[in-house]
Order: C-alpha cells, then structure tokens, then sequence
C-alpha cells in the first residue's frame, strides 16, 4: 500500500472527511456537466475533495473548486516540485490546500505506473471514492476491483 512521502501545505486536511474523484481521460461529452455540476455541489457544500487534477476535465474541476473556501488536496503522480503555480501558491497561503505524493522527489517522469499508485493512494485515504465517468475497458475499475474497496464507491454517469 502506498504511503504519503512528501507533502507540501496544511497537512491538517487529512484529517478531515475526503472524497476522492476519479475519472477516465476518455470522456463523453454528456458526462462532462454532470462532473462540472458535482464540482460545484463539493465547493458550495465546503467538502474536501482529493484527485490528481491532472485530465483536461479534473483541471476543470479543480478550478470549480479552487473558487471556493473549502479545502482541496492534490495527488501528484511524481515527487514534489520545487515550483508552484500561482494559483496553488495562493491556495498553499490561504491553507486551504495540501500536496501529497507517494515518491520520493528524485521521481520527476509521469508513467502510468505512478499514476496508478497515485490513485491507490487517493483510494485509500480518501473516506468515499466519486467516479465521474469510467471507460469499461479503463483502470479505474481495475482499481477499485483489485484494492477491494470497502467504502462508498459512487459513480456520476452509469455505463
């Protein structure tokens, strides 16, 4: 199982109840409000959310929520780094995000790999799993099957 080996901001985040979202890169374009919908849901309701934010539409939903007060944490799928982004500065400042990784800052490449053992880091701290969309041959079931969830798995569009 993978553990948090680096992290940067309010690390105090963990201990509140977290929904993690995850979503095929492949997605329909009748599913894309239903998650932009759900993102909205998250932020007015002040609910902390965990994802890679790393898809075109997990971007979209990070910047849903990044207009709210409520907390965020970001999984990265490769070691810290060691320059931030304006807005996840400004985030790091107003303690309302936190950056987690499963590596060491020595792993810089993105690889299905690791992001395979990001999302099964998410999966495992996270109290509920959220899936906007999942393509029936992707990995997400393959994920959620082979860590045998015991925890709310619940999906924004039925395939």
């Amino acid at each position: 199982m993978p553990e948090i080996q680096g992290y940067k901001g309010n690390k105090e985040l963990l201990h509140l109840k977290k929904t993690a979202f995850l979503c095929s890169r492949k997605i329909p374009a009748s599913a894309v409000l239903k998650c932009y919908d759900w993102a909205i849901e998250q932020r007015e309701a002040g609910n902390c959310v965990i994802s890679g934010f790393h898809s075109k539409l997990e971007k979209d939903v990070f910047q849903y929520l990044a207009k709210g007060e409520q907390p965020i944490i970001l999984a990265l799928p490769r070691g810290l780094k060691k320059r931030w982004e304006p807005e996840l500065k400004e985030l790091l400042e107003m303690d309302r995000l936190l950056i987690v990784t499963p590596f060491e800052s020595d792993v810089k490449r993105i690889t299905k790999e690791t992001a395979a053992i990001r999302n099964q880091l998410m999966v495992e701290i996270a109290d509920e799993i959220v899936v906007g969309y999942k393509n029936p041959n992707g990995k997400i079931d393959g994920l959620i099957d082979s860590l045998n969830i015991k925890k709310p798995v619940s999906y924004l569009v039925e395939n």
